[in-house]
């Protein structure tokens, strides 16, 4: 017990000498969730046009006389999934403003 009293008591000591690097600190986390916005939103728009595709595709290839009822439907969604992807890519270039 008094090892990790001494241990905290070190460790609270110490962060005054790092108060000057809080600035960089959270420039890097504001980049860091930059980047993570517009790569976790492009990950999950290309996992969901995939398989809004595949589906799409795979209902065509089983009637094909369901095209007209099908494509139109599959179009909108793919483009209300591609504004979400830009929605954060705007977030991104608004976090990245701030650095």
């Amino acid at each position: 017990m008094k090892k990790l009293l001494l241990l905290t008591l070190l460790m609270s000591a110490s962060f005054p000498l790092y108060a000057a690097e809080m600035g960089e600190m959270a420039t890097f986390g504001i980049a860091l969730g930059a980047g993570l916005a517009i790569g976790l939103a492009a990950l999950g728009g290309g996992i969901g046009q995939g398989i809004a595709m595949s589906g799409a595709l795979e209902g065509i290839a089983r009637n094909p006389n369901a095209y007209d009822k099908i494509f139109t439907p599959m179009i909108i969604g793919l483009a209300l999934i591609e504004s979400l992807v830009i929605y954060a890519l705007v977030i991104a270039f608004m976090l990245q403003g701030r650095i």
